[in-house]
């Protein structure tokens, strides 16, 4: 499948169809979820990173549970807005990920998202590291998530 804009992948739902946030991290993906009216992202879960055929059919499930219609990808572009190496990989990794779990997918600028999610913990929830470490992927994903939602609201 190809890459969609957030208002082409968002117009493509069907009524009542969520959108699953991925932040996908070295050794884990954290995972949001939409509600049905795409106003509100909120944390699901965190998968290991793996095999990309079992995160897709991870991924899969989830949608079919949830009835969501889409993927939302945190892409780690550079701060200067251009493509490195690791904004190519998770280019690529996404495509794939669309093709196998059947989902159209988008990409989502990810810059300072993770570091955005830890301030908070840090400030309001004061959470310790080893707490943060549990929830900040999911966390992650639900703000890049929101960003996209924001974005495309009509």
């Amino acid at each position: 499948m190809p890459l969609f804009n957030i208002a082409d992948l968002r117009g493509g739902l069907a009524p009542g169809q969520r959108l699953i946030g991925l932040d996908p991290g070295a050794k884990v993906i954290g995972v949001a979820l939409s509600d049905v009216s795409l106003m509100l992202a909120s944390p699901y879960s965190s998968l290991r990173r793996g095999k990309l055929g079992q995160a897709a059919a991870e991924l899969a499930a989830v949608a079919r549970k949830e009835g969501a219609g889409g993927l939302v990808v945190g892409w780690p572009l550079s701060m200067d807005g251009t493509m490195g190496p690791a904004a190519q990989a998770v280019r690529d990794w996404a495509l794939e990920l669309s093709r196998v779990s059947g989902l159209p997918v988008t990409l989502w600028d990810e810059r300072l998202s993770s570091a955005a999610v830890n301030r908070h913990l840090i400030a309001e929830a004061d959470m310790t590291r080893r707490k943060r470490a549990a929830v900040v992927d999911q966390m992650a994903a639900a703000y890049i998530l929101q960003a996209a939602l924001d974005a495309s609201r009509a």
